[in-house]
């Protein structure tokens, strides 16, 4: 088959030339072909085309295919380079390979012309195809795929060149997170390849408006961060509304129907009193959510002395400290007593701790950040698998409470995670414990904020065999009705009404009520935060089956 070829011949000999180029058209090579014989001549035609081949003659007057290779390959590197010769040593064909030619061919065998030219094509080919490839995947490794702008890793990249500058020349910057409102329900709503789309839509749509030496990234989900170099706070905020306002305005359409689309904004200014990427990356983030909190929609300009954010600050870090611990195994269980007071038999409540070196962090430091950033259910699995291993070994020592329970947590997240139930059980049976000695517990907020997951949870939990209380009770007085509704077995009364018994009529009668109404549905009561011994011989009179809190017992390592 014939091919056809773009041939720039070196060669003061028209002659010669003409010869090169009839052998290539015998063998099957069709050429369009340009005859030069200077240095002026070789560099203007490299100038004005590529070209498939550079066949240049070893000797000229004033001019050799040294200086031709060496011209060749500063302007079209990858372009192949064959020398052909009257005469030539085996010295100079070598150092001619050296220098870039790939073949070398005597006149009087120009029978190797057309296979060395074939030859270099292919190559020529290969070598194309691999640079494309590796071009692509050079491209893929900076580009996100789906919306064909800049990763997070590249967008890290002119971050930290943006930071080098705002060190070293005072130069100010902005770093802005965009996070799309409406994306979930897309999705849900039409699938993801609507959602899609609707990523790479948005990404024109905020391109459009940033300069030419700004740089936007979809930084993965529905998120995408905006760098504006060499801009003042006031400018980066108009062009903060500007975005807000043109993302506000597009009109997503999939399948006839058309969507809004909001946002909400973090904006961080960047300057010599910024630290390093990642804690710009994390206070736009931050940023970003707090304007989510204050109804979506927002532009929220991140500030050190902005109270919300310091709190969402410190939650991230908690959050963040919680993953460790749960991937280092640095929590701990404690137990706390829970005594009769018209009974003898005594049970006991695990309690979660985290370990900071030497330190113990209390719940109340990390709790809240686990329920913010959706990591509780994976901290009841941990209490629930360690606690399971306490008891087991309890029972097998023959040290387990006699007659008595123990009281594990749970949060409402595992109550709504489909997958809770199947682990409970799942550790019960591993472990072989008898479940009739565990008792879970969720406070009556959670309980009233979901009533039907809950109760069904319950009820499936109690056909286990485990029992179930309801903790924190009496916040709401209209909860009462829900007794009816809520399949369990003991009644925690709420610590915050029990502490001032002694010294506050109402609170007396509030918990003279939750008692008498847990009795009434065949209830075991508890009373919570008991605190002095005035407490206790209060409660035993209102008949209060239990008491718990410091004036029994403090918490305690489980092996203390």
């Amino acid at each position: 088959m014939e091919r056809f070829l773009k041939v720039l011949i070196v060669d003061d000999s028209e002659d010669d030339a003409l010869l090169l180029v009839r052998e290539l058209r015998k063998g099957g090579l069709r050429c369009e072909f340009e005859r030069v014989e200077s240095a002026v001549g070789l560099k203007s035609s490299l100038n004005r085309q590529l070209w498939d081949l550079v066949v240049t003659d070893h000797n000229m007057p004033a001019f050799g295919s040294s200086e031709a290779l060496k011209i060749t390959k500063a302007m079209q590197p990858e372009t192949p380079v064959i020398v052909v010769s009257g005469a030539i040593s085996d010295d100079v064909a070598v150092d001619s390979m050296k220098s870039g030619a790939q073949d070398y061919i005597m006149k009087d065998n120009l029978a190797r012309l057309v296979p060395v030219v074939e030859r270099e094509l292919r190559e020529s080919e290969q070598r194309s195809a691999h640079r494309a490839v590796e071009r692509k995947a050079a491209y893929l490794a900076n580009h996100d795929v789906l919306t064909d702008l800049i990763n997070r890793e590249q967008f890290k990249v002119h971050l930290g060149h943006a930071l080098e500058s705002a060190f070293e020349q005072g130069v100010e910057h902005a770093l802005i997170y965009v996070d799309l409102d409406q994306f979930k329900i897309i999705n849900d709503t039409c699938g993801h390849v609507a959602g899609d789309e609707l990523l790479k839509q948005i990404g024109n749509v905020v391109k459009v408006i940033l300069g030419e030496k700004d740089y936007i990234s979809r930084m993965g989900g529905d998120e995408f961060g905006i760098l504006l170099l060499d801009c003042t706070l006031n400018e980066a905020t108009a062009m903060a509304g500007r975005i807000h306002e043109a993302i506000k305005q597009h009109r997503f359409l999939w399948d006839g129907q058309e969507f809004r689309v909001s946002s909400c904004i973090g904006l961080v200014q960047i300057n010599r009193a910024s630290s390093t990427i990642e804690e710009l990356l994390a206070s736009a983030d931050m940023a970003c959510y707090a304007a989510k909190d204050k109804g979506r929609s927002y532009i929220q300009i991140y500030d050190l002395n902005d109270q919300d954010l310091t709190q969402r600050r410190d939650q991230m870090h908690w959050a963040s400290r919680i993953r460790q611990a749960l991937d280092r195994d640095e929590f701990v269980l404690y137990k706390q007593a829970i005594v009769g007071l018209s009974e003898s038999a005594s049970h006991c409540e695990f309690l979660v701790r985290m370990k900071d070196g030497e330190r113990i962090v209390p719940p109340g430091l990390f709790i809240p950040a686990a329920e913010r950033f959706n990591l509780m259910t994976l901290i009841d699995r941990w209490v629930v698998n360690h606690a399971f291993a306490y008891v087991k070994r309890c029972v097998s020592k023959g040290t387990s409470l006699p007659g008595g329970l123990y009281f594990i947590n749970l949060s409402g997240s595992s109550l709504n995670d489909e997958t809770f139930f199947d682990f409970v059980r799942e550790r019960k049976d591993f472990y072989g414990i008898p479940p009739h000695s565990i008792c879970f517990e969720i406070t009556e907020t959670t309980a009233i904020s979901n009533i039907e997951t809950v109760s069904v949870f319950i009820a499936e939990i109690r056909d286990l065999g485990f029992l179930f209380a309801l903790d924190d009770f009496g916040v709401g007085m209209s909860s009462f009705a829900y007794l009816k509704a809520i399949p369990i077995d003991v009644l925690k009364i709420d610590g915050g009404f029990v502490r001032n018994i002694v010294n506050d009529a109402m609170d007396l009668a509030i918990v003279s009520a939750c008692n008498s109404i847990a009795h009434s549905a065949g209830l075991k009561t508890v009373a919570e935060f008991v605190e002095d011994q005035a407490i206790v011989e209060c409660l035993r009179k209102l008949g209060v089956d239990y008491a718990q809190g410091y004036g029994i017992e403090k918490p305690r390592p489980l092996d203390d």
